[in-house]
C-alpha cells in the first residue's frame, strides 16, 4: 500500500498547485486555512539531510518561492513554515499563511482553538487561492 502522500499526489483531480520530477507543490484542504501549501520531495526520502546539498538548497528554493507568492497574495500577518512527517517518508514542508483573526492564532495550528474565524472571512481567503496559485506558479517558473 503506497503511502499517504504518495496516494494524495497520485489521485484523480488532486490539488497539484505545480510538479517537477523532483518536487511537487500541494494545496492543503484545510477549511480554517485558505493558502495552506505543502511542498513534497517526490521520493520516498526521510530527512533533509538524506537529499544531497543542491537538493536541499532545491527544496528550500520552493519553499520560499510559495512563501513569497503567500505574501504577495493572500497578505498575511506571518507565514508558519513546519517540517514534520513522522509517519511520512517524504521530506516535505508546510507553509501556512496565518491571520491574527484565525482560529488559532497566535498559537500554533495544531493547539486549541482560540476563536471562530468568520465564514466570510474565510471565503474572501478562498477567492485569492486561484491568485496565489497563479503566483506560486510564475515564481517557481522565474526559479527554473
Amino acid at each position: 500500500m503506497a503511502c499517504d502522500l504518495c496516494k494524495l499526489l497520485a489521485a484523480p483531480g488532486a490539488a497539484l498547485v505545480w510538479a517537477d520530477h523532483q518536487l511537487s507543490v500541494v494545496a492543503v484542504d484545510e477549511t480554517e486555512y485558505p493558502g495552506f501549501t505543502r511542498v513534497v520531495w517526490n521520493a520516498h526520502v526521510k530527512e533533509m539531510t538524506d537529499l544531497a546539498p543542491l537538493e536541499r538548497t532545491r527544496v528550500m528554493d520552493v519553499v520560499w518561492a510559495v512563501e513569497a507568492a503567500q505574501r504577495a497574495i493572500m497578505g498575511p500577518e506571518k507565514i508558519n513554515l513546519a517540517s514534520f512527517g513522522n509517519m511520512t517518508p517524504h521530506v516535505h514542508w508546510h507553509v501556512i499563511p496565518r491571520y491574527r483573526d484565525d482560529a488559532h492564532f497566535p498559537n500554533p495550528t495544531w493547539a486549541p482553538a482560540a476563536r471562530a474565524s468568520t465564514p466570510e472571512v474565510l471565503a474572501a481567503r478562498r477567492a485569492l487561492l486561484p491568485a496565489l496559485h497563479a503566483a506560486i506558479i510564475e515564481n517557481l517558473k522565474a526559479s527554473s
